[in-house]
């Protein structure tokens, strides 16, 4: 690969990187390629982009566009997982799949929302609550005092219209 090849795929990498809400390093040994044809399908049916360049080229990107210093863990066969929408979306189907065959693709780091992760914090990330469960429990916790409010003042009422019914039934016997 001459140095043209190796400027245009690391301004593609570049670009593929700039707008990632989420990067994550992965070891692929041990996977054989009927698995990360597998991994690659779930990945991108997710929405989810599993690429594997030479770590020298990776780690000029994500130099470029100072992102937390992750180099240390371009060591070895890196895959890296990028995703521009759901940043946590890709450590779940990682971790899954992970579940799956024997512990691989191994995490090795992650870049989340421009903040370096380890891959215990990964582990944690992934067992997380999806974004829409999340956003569910906290409407949950804010729409349960109101509707407490509400049948309280219900109950209230109905009571007023007991006792002024019973008021009447005084005056009327």
């Amino acid at each position: 690969m001459n140095l043209e090849q190796k400027t245009a795929l690391v301004e593609e990498l570049t670009e593929k990187l700039k707008g990632a809400s989420g990067i994550y390093l992965t070891d692929f040994v041990g996977l054989n390629v009927k698995a990360i044809t597998q991994l690659r399908a779930r990945l991108r049916k997710q929405g989810f982009e599993y690429v594997v360049v030479k770590n020298t080229l990776a780690e000029r990107a994500v130099t470029e566009l100072k992102l937390p210093d992750v180099t240390a863990h371009f060591r070895g066969p890196t895959g890296l997982v990028i995703s521009t929408k759901d940043p946590v979306g890709p450590a779940r189907v990682l971790t899954d799949f992970a579940k799956e065959n024997d512990s691989r693709p191994a995490v090795k780091a992650a870049i989340v929302e421009r903040r370096a992760m380890s891959a215990a914090e990964v582990q944690r990330l992934a067992a997380l609550p999806s974004r829409e469960v999340l956003l569910a429990l906290l409407a949950g916790a804010l729409e349960a005092p109101m509707s407490q409010f509400a049948y309280t003042l219900q109950a209230k009422l109905i009571e007023m219209g007991a006792l002024l019914e019973a008021l009447r039934a005084a005056r009327e016997g």
